[in-house]
């Protein structure tokens, strides 16, 4: 499907909104139309899991996401042997209904996973393409419309959780991060309903906290709480009530921190 074609289906069917800021969406069709799968890096809240919900909506394809964890096991993947009215019947988990559907599988935070995870995803992502079902013996070869999309968080990786360099260089990689202040407005603005000339002056002050990152904070503003900060005012929160409630108090337990963070946004705003 061409990209002019692509853009009249955008228009015309309910589609997940996502605002390109690259050419992350003409990579991702690339990578879709090749078989090739594809890893996206980035800061929480960037709108990853938006950008694949959108495109598989866009290639009109199923989407299965997992949100991964500690105790996500390949087995809650691929399936398992369930007791159902006394009878043991076989469940598939949701890559394995990717792949007989031909849908996008979604991994999002694919390091929390456990290590036995990778493995599986292994075959999937070479010239073989097979998911090995050991437990029902089946050997299931994916179809051209599978694709497989995982995603994580570089600042949060230590020794521990990090993607091994074989598993790495089986994907094509995106590096996502935070739009331009008047791409983040602009989508703030949409998503939120509250006037771009509202939202201007909180997409400065989420600038001011993100370059706080790695010194009183982990992690700075995401434009998910961006959103959720305009959604508020928007609903008639006061101003001041709404940025503490969605952009500083999710950022930080420690009292003093917030109330440098306070000051932060008392300057940031005028």
């Amino acid at each position: 499907m061409t990209r002019s074609a692509l853009k009249a289906v955008a228009d015309d069917l309910d589609i997940p909104y996502y605002k390109a800021v690259g050419d992350e969406c003409e990579l991702f069709e690339h990578a879709f139309r090749h078989r090739l799968p594809l890893l996206l890096k980035g800061p929480t809240g960037c709108g990853k899991t938006r950008f694949v919900s959108h495109m598989a909506a866009r290639l009109g394809r199923p989407l299965y996401t997992v949100s991964c964890h500690d105790d996500l096991t390949a087995a809650d993947l691929t399936g398992r042997y369930l007791l159902k009215g006394g009878d043991t019947v076989w469940a598939d988990g949701p890559l394995t209904r990717a792949v007989r559907e031909g849908a996008v599988c979604y991994l999002d935070e694919v390091v929390e996973a456990r290590k036995d995870v990778t493995v599986v995803l292994h075959p999937l992502t070479d010239d073989r393409r097979l998911l090995p079902l050991d437990r029902t013996g089946e050997l299931l070869e994916a179809p051209d419309d599978f694709m497989l999309v995982v995603s994580y968080n570089p600042g949060y990786q230590n020794v521990l959780k990090t993607l091994k360099p074989s598993t790495r260089q089986r994907f094509l990689a995106i590096e996502f991060d935070f739009p331009a202040p008047e791409d983040e407005a602009a989508i703030v603005a949409r998503e939120s309903g509250l006037p771009e000339e509202r939202v201007a002056p909180l997409v400065r002050l989420a600038g001011a906290l993100r370059a706080l990152k790695g010194q009183d904070l982990e992690e700075g503003v995401s434009t998910r709480l961006l959103v959720y900060c305009a959604t508020l005012i928007r609903s008639g929160v006061k101003p001041e009530r709404a940025i503490r409630t969605a952009l500083i108090e999710p950022l930080t337990d420690d009292a003093d921190v917030r109330q440098a963070l306070l000051r932060v946004a008392d300057i940031a705003l005028g």
